[in-house]
């Protein structure tokens, strides 16, 4: 794929900038030795903190990479995983019906209520198998977004707000960081919403400790903002394989019996969102420093910046 190629070529190239970094490094010692008197002397050598940066960098880098890799795979997979996510709940709606058909319920009471089970999770089914044709509808065009200058603090406090109360009430800290009230994005406010929300609610789902952090960052240079989430890393369970040989039984008990679309699944359909939008979803280390075992994950969403007309009246 094109784009998966790019991300490769990107982080082989940042590797090569630290790598390049660490001959300049290494030459200015030697040129300044050689200016100072002809004969040769020892090159002074990185001292700890340098090489504790460089390490630090190129581990960074690496994790990027790894995960633009991973990210890139998962896309590509799309309608495996489609196929896969639908399989389950399928499956337990067969198994009730061979129940039924097998004459195995010991009275009509038992029946019926295998029959009210089947109903319940052919509609929960029903309803994912309209959200995967909503967002292929979208990417498609055939749903038109709303797309508008929308106020960015606003939207961030909505979303705080519809989220903070699932975190607290499992004792895990959410946290909004200010952002600029003059900030503009260029999106659907609903979808942008909903990405968010579905993005922090996974996590909290995942989380067993730490906290969520929800900041902003604007770049100027290429007309975008991103929205960060800082994450505990082991929240980050998105990149699960797929083995369709396998047994279908990768979701959770829980999972099969709500019909509910897998941490990767739900990843997968904000990353689409985000790129009918302009916009795009990555994920990168963190710099939110803790004592360990706690480490973080960033999930940074990059949304089209709107730069307001200057009025020169």
């Amino acid at each position: 794929m094109d784009w998966s190629n790019s991300i490769y070529l990107g982080a082989g190239i940042a590797l090569g900038m630290i790598f390049c970094r660490l001959f300049v490094r290494w030459l200015r010692p030697k040129q300044a030795s050689s200016n100072v008197s002809s004969s040769s002397s020892p090159v002074a050598p990185l001292d700890q903190e340098d090489m504790l940066a460089i390490s630090q960098q190129l581990q960074q880098t690496q994790l990027a990479y790894q995960m633009a890799r991973e990210m890139s795979q998962f896309k590509a997979g799309f309608l495996a995983r489609t196929t896969h996510e639908l399989r389950s709940p399928f499956n337990g709606l067969i198994g009730l019906h061979q129940l039924i058909l097998s004459d195995l319920c010991e009275d009509p009471a038992e029946e019926r209520e295998f029959i009210a089970q089947a109903q319940e999770r052919t509609l929960k089914l029903l309803k994912l198998m309209d959200e995967i044709l909503n967002v292929a509808r979208t990417e498609h065009g055939t749903n038109k977004l709303d797309i508008q200058p929308r106020l960015l603090a606003q939207i961030l406090q909505e979303v705080h707000n519809l989220t903070y109360m699932l975190a607290a009430n499992r004792n895990f800290p959410l946290q909004l960081l200010p952002t600029d009230p003059e900030i503009y994005v260029l999106a659907d406010d609903l979808w942008l919403r909903q990405i968010l929300i579905s993005l922090i609610d996974t996590a909290i789902i995942q989380m067993e400790e730490g906290s969520i952090c929800i900041s902003t960052s604007t770049v100027p240079t290429n007309n975008f903002v991103n929205i960060w989430l800082d994450v505990p890393t082991h929240t980050i369970l998105w990149s699960e394989p797929i083995d369709l040989i396998k047994s279908e039984d990768h979701l959770t008990q829980i999972d099969q019996k709500n019909a509910v679309f897998s941490p990767g699944m739900r990843l997968l359909i904000n990353q689409t969102l985000l790129e009918v939008m302009g916009g795009k979803l990555e994920i990168l280390p963190s710099p939110i420093a803790k004592e360990p075992p706690q480490k973080f994950t960033r999930l940074q969403i990059s949304i089209p910046l709107v730069i307001p007309e200057v009025d020169l009246r």
